[in-house]
C-alpha cells in the first residue's frame, strides 16, 4: 500500500464536490506529507483552481514514485462539453468512472483511503445505471455485503456524536418490514469496531428502537420486542457493551453527553437528523466494513450554489482529516 497516497473522486462536477475538494486541499496542504491523487478531470481542476485563487500546484499523474502533493487522474476516455447543465448526463457518467477508478485503486493497494466527493443519485439513474449509493456501490464492488454507514461529527463544543445505520436508502414505510437481527446486529458490531478502529478507551454502543418510545411496552409497536431486544441481548451475551431498545427521542441527547460512544439508529433520518443538527458543516460519512478506507463529506451536491465559490469545505475537510487517521493508525 502507498501510505501516504490518499484518494479524492470528485463526484458530480456539476455540483461542488471539485470546489470543496480544492479548498480543503488548500486548507490542508501543510499539515503533513500526504500526496493526494485527484481523480477527476483535469481541465476543469485547473480552471477552479485559478478562478478560486488557491494556486495549488496541480501536476497530472503518471506514477507513485512521481515528486510533488497534488496529482490529477482522469479515468474518463475523452472530454467533457463546457458549460455543463447541472446534474447533465455527461457528469453524471463520469461521477461513476472516478468512483469506480478510486475503489479499485484501493482494492490493489495503490492509495491509503479514498474520500468521495458528491454524487447525484438521481443525475446517475437517468443516466442508465442501477445505483443505489455510493455505499452500495463501492460494496459491490469490494464484493461485501457486510458493511454499513457511520455518521460522525462534532457540535460546537467538541463533543462527538457516531451514528451507525441499521437501513439506510429505503422508504419509511418499508422500513419494519426490512428491519432484520441480520442488519441491526451487523451495525452493532461494527459500531464497535469503529471504536477501536479510532482508538477509543470503550465501545460503549446505544441501540435506539424504531418506535415512539421505543415502543412503550407493544402499545405503539411490536419491532422492539420481538427484533431489537432479542439482537441486543444476543450481543450482549456475546461480550459487546450495548444497550437498547433506547428511546429515539432521548438516546442521541445521552451519547452527546458521552454516555455512550455511538448509537445505533434504526433507519436513515432518525439517524442523520440529529448528527447533522450538531455538525451539519463537519460531519464525514464512513463506509464500516470495506476492505479499504472510505470516508465522505456529510452534503450532497448542493447544485442551487455550485459554480459561486461560496461553498463551505468544512465536512470535506473533516472526512480527509478522518481518513488520514484510520490510514495512520
Amino acid at each position: 500500500m502507498m501510505k501516504n497516497w490518499l484518494g479524492i473522486s470528485l463526484g458530480d462536477v456539476t455540483g461542488i464536490g471539485p470546489e470543496v475538494a480544492l479548498k480543503a486541499l488548500a486548507a490542508e496542504a501543510a499539515a503533513d506529507d500526504t500526496k493526494y491523487l485527484l481523480i477527476g478531470d483535469e481541465e476543469i481542476l485547473s480552471q477552479l483552481n485559478k478562478k478560486l485563487a488557491l494556486n495549488l500546484p496541480l501536476k497530472k499523474f503518471s506514477s507513485y514514485t512521481d515528486s510533488g502533493k497534488f496529482f490529477v487522474v482522469n479515468p474518463f476516455a475523452g472530454t467533457l462539453p463546457e458549460n455543463l447543465s447541472v446534474g447533465a448526463p455527461e457528469a453524471a457518467r463520469v461521477s461513476v468512472a472516478y468512483l469506480l477508478d478510486g475503489g479499485e485503486r484501493c482494492l490493489r493497494g495503490e492509495l491509503a483511503a479514498l474520500v468521495t466527493a458528491p454524487v447525484n443519485k438521481s443525475s446517475i439513474i437517468r443516466a442508465g445505471y442501477n445505483f443505489v449509493g455510493q455505499t452500495e456501490f463501492l460494496s459491490e464492488l469490494a464484493n461485501t455485503k457486510r458493511t454499513a454507514m457511520m455518521l460522525l461529527g462534532t457540535d460546537e463544543r467538541g463533543r462527538w456524536l457516531r451514528v451507525a445505520l441499521a437501513t439506510v436508502h429505503i422508504s419509511i414505510k418499508s422500513v419494519p418490514e426490512k428491519l432484520t437481527a441480520e442488519k441491526i446486529s451487523l451495525a452493532i458490531e461494527l459500531a464497535a469496531q469503529s471504536c477501536r478502529d479510532l482508538g477509543l478507551s470503550r465501545a460503549k454502543i446505544a441501540v435506539a428502537g424504531l418506535n415512539p418510545h421505543a415502543g412503550e411496552g407493544g402499545e405503539f409497536g411490536d419491532e422492539e420486542i420481538k427484533t431489537i431486544a432479542p439482537t441486543v441481548q444476543a450481543l450482549q451475551k456475546r461480550g459487546f457493551d450495548v444497550v437498547g431498545p433506547l428511546s429515539g427521542d432521548t438516546v442521541f441527547h445521552y451519547a452527546l453527553q458521552g454516555d455512550f460512544d455511538a448509537v445505533v439508529a434504526m433507519y436513515h433520518d432518525q439517524g442523520l437528523a440529529p448528527l447533522k443538527a450538531v455538525a451539519f458543516d463537519s460531519g464525514v460519512n464512513w463506509t464500516l466494513g470495506l476492505p479499504f478506507i472510505r470516508t465522505s463529506p456529510d452534503h450532497g451536491t448542493a447544485y442551487d450554489i455550485a459554480g459561486q465559490g461560496i461553498a463551505n469545505p468544512g465536512s470535506m475537510i473533516a472526512a480527509i482529516r478522518l481518513a488520514k487517521q484510520l490510514a495512520h493508525r
